[in-house]
């Protein structure tokens, strides 16, 4: 779309309200966006599409009051105002008297260069990072509004109904026989699942994990800013795409993060959302959204490559297919392994986990912590301290074989839905680390043990100095340990696996 004369006069500094020059302007396929000093001004192009609706005044006015309340949950230091131009088209007004004939959505500027896509593309993304964004995703979910009961979002229907549309436009953008062969794949993938997940699916929207989300939350829309890491530009113009399941916004941002070469900190991202939510039951359905998020992304792609020149659609249409690819990964993912930690307090065992997240080449691994989940069975957060005694409060003998139980049943969880798993525990004794081996045979996968040991002097030095970390193990725990732990037999030792780095 050219520009019309009100854009033109906002840009021209000889007429332009906007106090600050240089003006820029910014252009999506639904807004035009001024930057202007440390403002920037958003107006809604008069469009209508088939999923959204910008077609007259009082739809865009509504637009841009929906987008400031709905973005303040994730940004309200960003979002300022809803400001009225008012004036002509070739010589218009912020604010002021007279009737309105455009509105923009006020924020406050922010460096280009702070996107964490950008931080990606430098290679400067962390997993420091993904821990601020796990934290920050786990919070605005904990305070979104949920679906009520009654409502079409999050029904079974409604899940499958986005993902199976996505082939019919995707058979017509990618005609060729061989991208048709793995469509039907594809497809057939999809309408299993959905049939497979039928009942977890209304059993999440039961459980209140539909809720109004960001529904767009890929790197482009998520920068760092004062030590956080923080989301904008969510959906305002299609409730569909907003009230979602938090597993497939989450899903998103994953899929966005292998697009973008980066599988270790999407398994990070995962492991540290797991610890804030607790959503374990979001594996069951994780690959069921990211396969769909990539499918997105290939039709994108393709309708792009559609409108483009022959040189220009080549790349689109190569771009898609690799979305191909990645949708197929994340349908066959690699076969499960089952790993366990063993070792005394300050020994590196988080650490040594840490390790093998990070170096993970498919987000395929999820990380289960003792320590966090020992908590979470006495209604504790990660950081939260329980102040209890030796041998009492949440470190009774009873509390530890709860422990290890709700380990056991987690893993079980992630292994029957196709997810590697490391268990980041002791195991001093031999009859928990049995209990977990047998665990693996019975799922029929390898079972590995993440041996972790240091010099006596260094295990109290890095115990006395701990701070800011799940575990509350004290040096009258770490001396307790040594006493009792129970070395792993010449069988076990067979099983030992070194982590990356070592």
């Amino acid at each position: 779309m050219s520009q019309p004369p009100l854009i033109r006069a906002l840009l021209d500094p000889a007429v332009s309200p906007l106090a600050a020059r240089p003006i820029e302007l910014m252009e999506t396929h639904a807004s035009w966006v001024l930057l202007a000093g440390d403002h920037a001004y958003k107006i809604k192009k008069p469009i209508t599409l088939p999923f959204l609706d910008y077609g007259t005044l009082a739809l865009r006015r509504a637009a841009c009051e929906a987008e400031l309340r709905l973005n303040r949950r994730f940004a309200p230091e960003l979002y300022l105002d809803v400001v009225a131009i008012t004036g002509t088209p070739a010589a218009p007004r912020l604010g002021g008297a007279g009737a309105a004939i455009e509105y923009a959505v006020k924020m406050v500027r922010f460096a280009e260069a702070t996107r964490l896509d950008h931080l990606a593309a430098r290679d400067e993304l962390l997993p420091a990072h993904m821990s601020l964004l796990a934290a920050a995703i786990a919070d605005v979910h904990e305070r979104a509004a949920v679906a009520p009961a009654a409502t079409r979002f999050g029904t079974p229907e409604q899940a499958a109904a986005p993902a199976l549309e996505n082939f019919v436009e995707l058979a017509q953008l990618l005609p060729a026989a061989a991208d048709r062969l793995r469509l039907a794949a594809l497809e057939e993938w999809t309408k299993r699942e959905a049939k497979h997940l039928k009942t977890t699916f209304a059993a999440r929207k039961e459980h209140g994990r539909i809720r109004e989300c960001h529904g767009d939350l890929h790197l482009g829309n998520l920068i760092l800013r004062d030590g956080r890491v923080v989301a904008f530009d969510c959906i305002e113009f299609n409730e569909d795409f907003r009230w979602i399941d938090v597993a497939s916004e989450l899903a998103f941002t994953l899929v966005d993060l292998l697009d973008h070469g980066k599988p270790g900190l999407a398994c990070w991202l995962l492991d540290e959302w797991l610890t804030a939510s607790g959503d374990f039951d979001a594996l069951r359905v994780l690959r069921f959204y990211g396969a769909y998020r990539a499918l997105v992304r290939a039709k994108v792609t393709a309708i792009r490559a559609s409108q483009e020149e022959a040189a220009a659609a080549r790349g689109d249409q190569a771009a898609a297919r690799a979305y191909l690819d990645l949708a197929e990964q994340l349908c066959r993912p690699p076969t499960p392994t089952l790993t366990i930690a063993h070792g005394v307090s300050g020994s590196g065992k988080s650490c040594a986990a840490q390790a093998l997240l990070l170096a993970e080449p498919r987000c395929a691994t999820v990380r289960l912590r003792s320590d966090v989940e020992r908590k979470r069975l006495f209604g504790l957060g990660a950081q939260d301290r329980s102040a209890s005694p030796l041998d009492g409060g949440i470190y009774t003998p009873q509390a530890h074989a709860a422990t290890y139980r709700r380990l056991e049943e987690l893993a079980q969880l992630a292994l029957h839905e196709g997810w590697s798993v490391i268990v980041d525990a002791a195991f001093l004794k031999r009859a928990e680390r049995d209990a977990f081996r047998r665990l693996a045979a019975n799922n029929d996968v390898p079972f590995a043990i993440l041996a972790c040991a240091a010099p006596v002097a260094e295990l109290r030095r890095r115990v006395g100095a701990r701070r800011g970390d799940a575990s509350e193990a004290t040096l009258a725990v770490l001396e307790r340990q040594l006493a009792g732990i129970e070395p792993l037999a010449a069988d076990e030792r067979e099983c030992l696996v070194t982590p990356p780095g070592a």
